[in-house]
C-alpha cells in the first residue's frame, strides 16, 4: 500500500459486491419484464379474430359481451348439430366508477332481432352471425358494446386443465346424460372434462337457463381465482399452458387484443367478488309462449330499462341479482 493509501500500481482492486449484486438484480428485473411482454406478444399473436365483426362502442365505461358457442369441436360429443349457437350469452360492464356487472342474458330471452321480428335471443346468430347478436343485445340492455368475445365451450376443459383443476359446488343429484355431468351434493374437486360438463348441463336443472347460467358464472370465478398473476410470473411453464388454452378457445372482435382480454379477465374478477354484481336481468316469465317460436323467457318490461340503466351506472348494490320469478 502506498503512503497516500492508494494501491499501487498493477495490484489487483478489491471487489465491491455491491456492484455485482446491482447488476445481478437488473438482469433479473430485465428478464421479468421481457418475459410477460414476451408471452404478451406470443399469445397476441395466436387470438383468433372474428373477420368484419368491427364494433364502434362508445358507451360510458367499458361493455364486453362475451358468447359460449358450443361448436361441436373441441371436446363437445358429436349429437348432429353443425355450426355453432350461442347457447351462454354474458354482459359484462366496467362503470366509469361503481359495481362492475356480470349478467346473464339466457339464451331463449324473447326479443325483436333487428329486420326479422320476434324470436329467442341466440337466433341472432343463425339469421345474421355475430354482428347482429351484437345489435340485439345493445337494444335489449342500451349498453354500447366494446369488446366481443366468443368462448368455445370444449377450450373449458383445455383452459380448467391448465390451472390444475377447480374447485365447484352444487347441492343437488345429477345424473345429466346430454352433458355428461354427473355429481353428488356439495363441493369437489373437478378437472376440465368435469369442469365442461358442469357447465353445459340444463334439461336435468328444473330452472334450466337459469341455473346453468349459475354454474357457467362459478367455473369462471373458480378458474379466475386460481390465476393468481404475482405467482404465475414464477411459473412459466403454467403461463404458456395457460395463455395456449386460452387463446385456442377464443375468438374475438377486431381490434380486441390481449390487453382487452387481460383487463376482462380482471373485470371478471371484480364482479365475482364481494363488491361486484352478478345475476340475472329481471324476468317475468321462464315459460312465455308468444306463439310460432315456443316456449321463452320474458324480461320484465316494467322493470328492465331502470335495471340495465344502474347498470351502466354502476349503482346495483354487490350481490346476486334477479333469478327465478316468484
Amino acid at each position: 500500500m502506498g503512503p497516500s493509501g492508494t494501491p499501487p500500481v498493477g495490484a489487483p482492486r478489491r471487489r465491491r459486491p455491491w456492484r455485482w449484486v446491482v447488476g445481478t438484480l437488473v438482469v433479473l428485473l430485465a428478464l421479468a419484464v421481457a418475459w410477460p411482454v414476451g408471452l404478451a406478444v406470443w399469445a397476441n399473436g395466436k387470438i383468433q379474430r372474428i373477420d368484419g365483426l368491427r364494433l364502434t362502442g362508445g358507451g360510458p365505461g367499458t361493455t364486453y359481451l362475451i358468447a359460449g358457442s358450443d361448436a361441436r369441436d373441441g371436446g363437445i360429443a358429436d349429437d348432429g348439430t353443425t355450426g355453432s349457437r350461442a347457447d351462454t350469452i354474458l354482459v359484462l360492464h366496467v362503470p366509469n366508477s361503481g359495481t362492475t356487472s356480470l349478467i346473464s342474458l339466457p339464451r331463449d330471452t324473447y326479443v325483436d332481432i333487428p329486420g326479422h321480428g320476434p324470436a329467442k335471443l341466440n337466433a341472432a346468430t343463425v339469421y345474421g352471425g355475430e354482428s347482429l347478436l351484437v345489435q340485439t343485445v345493445e337494444q335489449i340492455t342500451g349498453l354500447k358494446v366494446d369488446h366481443y368475445v366468443e368462448i368455445g365451450m370444449g377450450g373449458v376443459k383445455d383452459v380448467v386443465d391448465a390451472v390444475g383443476g377447480v374447485e365447484l359446488c352444487w347441492d343437488a343429484d345429477v345424473d345429466d346424460p346430454d352433458s355428461g355431468m354427473v355429481w353428488t351434493p356439495g363441493c369437489h374437486q373437478v378437472d376440465g372434462a368435469q369442469a365442461l360438463a358442469f357447465s353445459r348441463m340444463r334439461k336435468s336443472d328444473p330452472t334450466g337457463d337459469i341455473g346453468r347460467g349459475l354454474r357457467q358464472r362459478q367455473v369462471v370465478g373458480a378458474v379466475m381465482s386460481k390465476v393468481d398473476p404475482g405467482s404465475l410470473v414464477w411459473h412459466p411453464g403454467q403461463q404458456i399452458a395457460l395463455a395456449d388454452a386460452g387463446t385456442a378457445a377464443l375468438r374475438v372482435g377486431q381490434g380486441t387484443n390481449v390487453v382487452d382480454l387481460g383487463r376482462l379477465a380482471l373485470a371478471f374478477r371484480a364482479a365475482n367478488g364481494p363488491d361486484g354484481v352478478t345475476g340475472t336481468p329481471p324476468i317475468k316469465s321462464l315459460d312465455y309462449r308468444p306463439g310460432n317460436i315456443g316456449s321463452t323467457v320474458l324480461l320484465d318490461p316494467d322493470t328492465s330499462p331502470a335495471f340495465w340503466q344502474a347498470v351502466a351506472g354502476g349503482t346495483l348494490p354487490p350481490g346476486v341479482v334477479g333469478g327465478i320469478p316468484g
